[in-house]
């Protein structure tokens, strides 16, 4: 694939930052109002399943499942197709099917036709879209940007992201209470559809990929991205952890809206009120990501992110009716904070680090092992909730993200102020 978009210094782009960048304006916010949505659905498809249909707590946990089971079944192949085909119409065909899907419920609902199992369809068909429209997305916005610009769109994009953690579950809770948590889907299919319209708008013609550029084997396309990401001793290391955090966040969050509604007996809207306090310190940290790689280095920034990101999960389970539920809020502000730098940086990476010929395919594999850990953990911990208590599997998953940060301390990061430019040369 040509590359020529990638530092030209014949590039036109607008300077002076990002805000006079249109086509990444157009970006961001399709991004944005399809996140908000997004993290609708992550309290509203459990309030359904638990309020609507009085699902049991291992069913919750596998409706959390289900929704990141597509990346262990297509995740790879998806990453080489990907970079077989233009990114932009990817993304909006994704924005589309994902809309269809979640206006299915209410429609469902109002025919009284609705069961567990269409819940987990509509998990399975946004997971399948979800990991199409990520793995595009990261190979586009090299194409929009010029290298220089990825850490500041990185940042912007995450701020947004965890923007809607916050706003999102507040919303998905509000609307619960008020109307019921079917109707909260509604305006999920809705910022899908605004996400398709907005990235429609888009001018940056992206280079096309050439016959003769692609390879004729599909599996030797997939086996190519692997073998980069398991020769290199940085993206290893940071797919490791990933998948490692990954089963202790989707863990505990697979079961919390179970622990929240049925063990502290607490109303839907303040179950959305208290993740999105949960999520806030994402949007602090977001802000503070190129900061912190700026002044400390992007390794030292990486491990500062995991420190933050591990102990504090060890507040969550001291969580109890009243004053008691700002030991959650605080641990929540401190993980968010440190996933979001980590995000930032690690993104920022990843995206200059990687020749763009094999981004698809790079993004994949590190995805399919740090999204792949999801759908098992959060199977886990509905088994360990439905066997032991849901307070016990809050416990058990808070407890294994906390020792997380410990795989960042085996191989080269630990030895470095920042992250190398580009692989060495072999």
């Amino acid at each position: 694939m040509t590359t020529a978009t990638r530092g030209d210094p014949t590039d036109v782009r607008p300077a002076g930052g990002l805000l006079r960048h249109r086509d990444f304006r157009l970006l961001w916010a399709g991004q944005a109002v399809s996140s908000v949505g997004s993290n609708v659905t992550t309290v509203a498809l459990p309030l359904v399943a638990v309020a609507v249909l009085d699902a049991g707590t291992f069913q919750v946990a596998v409706l959390s499942a289900a929704a990141w089971l597509p990346w262990l079944l297509i995740g790879l192949p998806a990453g080489a197709w990907v970079d077989r085909l233009p990114r932009r119409p990817v993304m909006v065909v994704c924005d589309l099917l994902c809309a269809v899907a979640f206006l299915s419920v209410p429609l469902a609902a109002l025919l009284d036709r609705l069961t567990v199992m269409q819940l987990l369809v509509v998990a399975v068909s946004a997971g399948t879209a979800r990991v199409f429209f990520e793995t595009a997305d990261q190979v586009y916005l090299p194409v929009l940007l010029r290298p220089g610009q990825l850490p500041e769109g990185n940042a912007k994009l995450q701020a947004t992201q965890t923007v809607s953690y916050v706003v999102g579950p507040g919303l998905a809770g509000l609307i619960a209470q008020l109307t019921g948590a079917v109707a909260a889907l509604v305006l999920d299919a809705l910022t899908f559809l605004l996400s398709a319209v907005l990235l429609l708008r888009i001018r940056t013609r992206e280079p096309r990929v050439r016959p003769s550029e692609r390879s004729r084997s599909l599996r030797r396309d997939i086996t190519e991205g692997l073998r980069f990401v398991i020769r290199d001793p940085y993206l290893r290391v940071l797919t490791v952890y990933g998948a490692a955090s990954n089963i202790g966040l989707t863990g505990y969050q697979a079961v919390l809206v179970v622990f929240l509604v049925r063990e502290l007996r607490l109303e839907p809207g303040l179950v959305g009120g208290l993740v999105g306090v949960m999520s806030a310190g994402g949007i602090i940290g977001a802000l503070l990501a190129t900061m912190v790689a700026r002044r400390c280095g992007t390794a030292r920034a990486l491990l500062i992110a995991a420190g933050l990101t591990g102990p504090p999960a060890l507040l969550i389970p001291l969580a109890a009716p009243g004053v008691g539920l700002a030991w959650p809020a605080l641990g929540g502000l401190l993980i968010g904070l440190g996933v979001a730098i980590g995000n930032v940086v690690k993104g920022a990476f990843r995206q200059a680090y990687t020749p763009h010929h094999l981004l698809g395919r790079v993004t994949v594999s590190m995805h399919l092992l740090n999204y792949g850990t999801i759908p098992v953990a959060a199977v886990l911990a509905g088994a360990i909730g439905a066997r032991y208590g849901v307070g016990t599997a809050i416990g058990v998953m808070t407890a294994w993200l906390a020792l997380t940060p410990l795989v960042l301390l085996v191989g080269p990061i630990r030895r470095r102020r920042d992250l190398p430019a580009a692989p060495v040369a072999s």
